[in-house]
């Protein structure tokens, strides 16, 4: 020791800083409480935390000062409510932000996401995906440096979503099927490249683009509260799903679990590019549906989007309908398989299958209840996805994880 007397006077600020220095553990799941919206005010952070007014009040002043969150000046309380009132906490909305990049095969789009899973800004290029995955996304991350250099914002980190399932620790794009892309491509070290040479700092992750919507949507859409919740979803091309246990993803030994779209539901079906035949990835994709309805897909839009139109525009024409009940058909023959293995509390549906639930919810309800063990019982809610753009703001989810952990280490 130096022997020096500490030269910040004692008193207030004195026990201000000691209470944080008790707390400062409590930082990290203090942000995340406030993140996901499940402490709107000081006194339920308090109980979250279970630890003393004031440490709670100091962990708040400090996440405050990192510029993460903010405090109402003045305490009040909900009308009709007892007791003392309390200090709302909310989101900062000038805080710093992550860049959430999603490639598909019908272009990419760059995304800043801010605490909360609040969209700041976002960057679409609808382009020609080019085989060589440097080129996509050195394209998506300078749309996405463009957009921090318009709004000024922090940057803390970068996230990546794709539509394949990606092989850790590496983070190989294993199946790249609609994208072209060769099999095993290091899309994460790639992403990082050109996070880097961008200028960008912070951290850069890649994940695959359902996992990141499930994680998005059980932090902050339809799968909040839910302890085991499967996602089921499509995009652009072809069929995941992802899994999430007590607020983690599940992905297996390596990164590869819940690659739903290989649930054989049609034995004599169409031929699927892992080989085998009759697959929820070419059975109940949007290609699917177009085909099954004698539509023939024109180049003016995304697939999702022609599939969506058809379906929300046309759905009380008989050829529409019919393809529209087979893609059910065939989802809920799938889902129901899947509830027999995983035994989820809820099951959320994105893409063209969220649109497939509310043209229709009562035959796919009925499918599942049907097909499967539990279904019978009681069987398993089924909701639609709630976020738009759920995949980016999962991509972000990665991006801000670190700072969740550790804020101060995060943002030093």
């Amino acid at each position: 020791m130096s022997g020096k007397a500490d030269p910040r006077p004692a008193g207030k600020g004195s026990t201000s800083r000691t209470r944080l220095d008790r707390g400062r553990g409590a930082l990290g799941p203090a942000l995340e409480l406030v993140h996901t919206g499940r402490a709107p005010t000081r006194a339920v952070l308090t109980a979250e935390l279970g630890v003393t007014r004031a440490t709670a009040g100091a962990v708040a002043a400090e996440l405050e000062a990192l510029g993460l969150i903010r405090v109402d000046a003045r305490p009040g309380a909900a009308a009709g409510s007892q007791g003392r009132p309390s200090h709302r906490l909310s989101v900062a909305e000038d805080g710093p932000v992550a860049l959430a990049a999603q490639v598909h095969s019908d272009g990419f789009r760059a995304a800043l996401v801010g605490l909360g899973g609040r969209i700041v800004a976002t960057a679409p290029g609808c382009e020609v995906i080019d085989a060589d995955p440097a080129k996509v996304l050195g394209s998506v991350v300078a749309a996405g440096a463009e957009l921090l250099r318009e709004t000024g914002r922090r940057c803390v980190g970068a996230g990546l979503a794709v539509p394949s399932a990606v092989a850790e620790p590496e983070g190989l794009a294993l199946n790249p099927l609609h994208l072209a892309w060769p099999a095993g491509a290091p899309v994460r070290e790639i992403f990082a490249g050109q996070v880097r040479a961008a200028g960008l700092d912070g951290p850069a992750f890649a994940a695959n683009d359902v996992n990141l919507a499930a994680l998005a949507e059980h932090r902050h859409g339809a799968g909040r509260g839910s302890r085991d919740l499967l996602c089921v979803a499509t995009g652009h091309r072809g069929v995941g799903g992802a899994l999430v246990l007590d607020g983690r993803l599940h992905s297996g030994s390596s990164g590869l679990a819940l690659e739903v779209g290989h649930l054989a539901v049609n034995p004599d079906g169409r031929p699927c590019h892992c080989g085998g035949r009759g697959c929820l990835d070419v059975e109940a994709d949007p290609l699917a549906l177009l085909t099954a309805a004698g539509r023939a897909p024109g180049p003016e839009m995304s697939l999702l989007k022609q599939a969506d139109d058809l379906i929300r525009g046309q759905y009380g024409e008989p050829d529409v309908r019919i393809a529209a009940e087979s893609l059910i058909d065939r989802l809920g023959l799938g889902l129901a398989g899947l509830v027999n293995i995983l035994n989820p509390d809820r099951i959320i549906l994105g893409g063209l299958h969220r649109t497939l639930l509310e043209a229709d919810p009562n035959r796919l309800r009925a499918v599942v209840a049907d097909r499967s063990l539990w279904g019978r019982s009681g069987g398993v809610p089924i909701l639609a996805c709630t976020l738009d753009h759920n995949s980016l703001v999962g991509a972000a989810e990665l991006a801000w994880q670190p700072v969740l952990d550790d804020p101060l280490g995060a943002l030093a």
